[in-house]
């Protein structure tokens, strides 16, 4: 196993310093704004971890390049776990110990990115009325849209990216 020592990891920073500086950067016209959609319609608490980190590295790089932008992420089907404090006992999303742990820290997370970056959570009405969820037990910043999978396509015909982290 290679041995990390403060040689190494400074030479590694001008390595990476050196590779920021010299690689062109990602540009829109003056006039266009980067627009981004997550679909998040999966349980797994990783899964979505990644997606957060995703969205922040993605933000960040942004603000760096002083580049505007509208990040959302549209929540459905298993997804609608990570946007309320009720453990949808009963239900096909029933939170799950690993998820409840971290829950937490999710929502922290979340409204950090909608606070801090301006990103904009959506969720799907027809999940949340199917299980019958009771709209005060969503966290706060949490846009119904009538359906995740037409929200989707609208923000994709309006020249939104579309992005599901696997």
């Amino acid at each position: 196993m290679p041995t990390i020592t403060l040689s190494n990891t400074i030479k590694l920073f001008f390595i990476l310093a050196f590779l920021f500086t010299a690689l062109p950067r990602t540009t829109l016209a003056d006039d266009e704004i980067a627009k981004v959609v997550f679909h998040a319609d999966f349980a797994d608490p990783k899964r979505f971890s990644a997606m957060l980190q995703n969205i922040f590295n993605m933000s960040t790089t942004y603000e760096n390049e002083m580049m505007e932008y509208d990040i959302r992420i549209v929540f459905l089907s298993k997804g609608i776990r990570f946007v309320t404090r009720d453990n949808l006992k009963g239900t096909p999303f029933e939170a799950d110990k690993e998820f409840v742990k971290q829950r937490e820290d999710f929502f922290k997370r979340l409204a950090s990115l909608q606070d801090m970056r301006g990103i904009k959570l959506e969720l799907c009405t027809i999940t949340q009325e199917l299980i019958g969820l009771d709209k005060s037990t969503l966290i706060p910043g949490v846009k119904l849209v009538t359906s995740g999978v037409v929200q989707i396509v609208k923000l994709q015909s309006q020249g939104f990216a579309y992005l599901k982290v696997e």
